[in-house]
């Protein structure tokens, strides 16, 4: 390949017109360089600009500013159709009237390829995806996963460069959708083409992406592994998208490269944690961000410069884990305690009102840009 990018946007802004004459930026000077062989996703929630960035490497739109680059060529305004991509969307649009085999093989027969190759390659595609024997069904006999992997399927029998995906799993239910993750992410993997899939489901981003963009207002707010995205964001949007967080809010009284020393008014009490910003400065206002997970129940009694008192407000048991809400000198806070013993006892579990003792973990605490 004449590139090690198999996608790549620079600086690119898409401006569109609201109805009432307003300029409104879908995409605001956003800059991916995505990997030959990646599974990439861009994740955000709905007008984040993530579903009209794709559609930008589609081709459906075209850059305001900026340029998208495929293989290290750039695009301008070339039509999607002659481009080494293909798409697969949310309502995978096959044709009800066709058999399997036909809407896979639809669009090589528009293109006027040999019926004998048509036959070779729909087969290949079908053995891809698992479908094999199922080739004069229509649509309608199948089930929902099925009727994904076809569409899949038929993006995929072109051979293209990068297979873009746009929620292709939003109108599964959840179980299917589970499995279908992983069918997906083991499909990306045996083929080794570049996968560019979009979803507002942060915990369907972590589970299958190689890296993921965290994009909100039409920008890249932060662009790293899912174990980067998740335990080391880059400020409180990413922290707060992401997973769930405890928010407090804080003064930095010292900072150094690995370490920061928080005062938290409602606590009256420092706190020490990880900067997140290598631009910190003493007396900045900071989030500091606390995982549920990660904040630890103990027995100890003793005082300590991370050991805090806190009243059990309200405590939910779910199964694999136990969600206790406290209250701390004013601070609301949750907790998630794994339940790693098998027990029916009621008094095992955290009651209302009841006094525990929480430790905060420098290496568990992130000290956050606010904005």
């Amino acid at each position: 390949m004449s590139s090690e990018f198999a996608v790549e946007l620079r600086d690119v802004v898409k401006k569109f017109i609201t109805p009432e004459g307003n300029e409104l930026s879908a995409v605001d000077h956003v800059t991916m360089q995505i990997k030959n062989g990646e599974f990439f996703s861009m994740l955000g929630s709905s007008g984040c600009g993530k579903t009209t960035s794709l559609r930008m490497i589609a081709g459906f739109e075209w850059p305001t500013e900026g340029e998208v680059f495929i293989e290290g060529q750039p695009m301008g305004h070339i039509p999607p159709f002659q481009r080494k991509v293909n798409t697969v969307f949310q309502s995978y649009a096959l044709f009800q009237h066709m058999t399997v085999a036909q809407n896979i093989g639809f669009g090589l027969e528009m293109e006027g390829v040999e019926k004998s190759e048509i036959k070779k390659r729909v087969g290949r595609a079908l053995e891809m995806v698992q479908l094999t024997g199922m080739e004069r069904r229509q649509p309608k006999q199948l089930s929902g996963g099925q009727q994904q992997r076809v569409a899949v399927a038929r993006a995929l029998v072109k051979t293209p460069s990068v297979l873009l995906l746009d929620e292709p799993l939003g109108a599964l239910d959840l179980k299917l959708r589970k499995e279908m993750q992983l069918e997906l992410k083991a499909l990306q993997q045996q083929l080794g083409i570049t996968f560019i899939y979009v979803t507002h489901d942060q915990e369907e981003a972590l589970t299958m992406s190689d890296r993921i963009a965290v994009m909100s207002k039409g920008k890249v707010q932060q662009l790293a592994t899912p174990v980067e995205i998740y335990e080391r964001p880059t400020n409180k949007f990413v922290a707060d998208f992401i997973g769930e967080s405890n928010f407090l809010e804080g003064v930095i009284k010292e900072i150094s490269k690995d370490e920061a020393t928080v005062y938290v008014p409602v606590l009256n009490a420092e706190l020490k944690g990880m900067p997140m910003s290598p631009d910190f400065v003493n007396g900045e206002e900071v989030a500091v961000s606390m995982r549920p997970e990660k904040i630890r129940i103990v027995e100890r009694e003793a005082d300590g410069d991370t050991l805090f008192k806190a009243k059990v407000l309200n405590s939910v048991y779910i199964g694999s884990d136990t969600h206790v809400y406290v209250d701390m000198q004013g601070a609301r806070l949750k907790v998630m305690e794994q339940n790693r013993i098998s027990r029916l006892d009621p008094s095992s579990f955290y009651s209302k009102e009841q006094m525990i003792t929480l430790l905060f973990m420098p290496e568990n605490t992130l000290i956050l840009k606010k904005g």
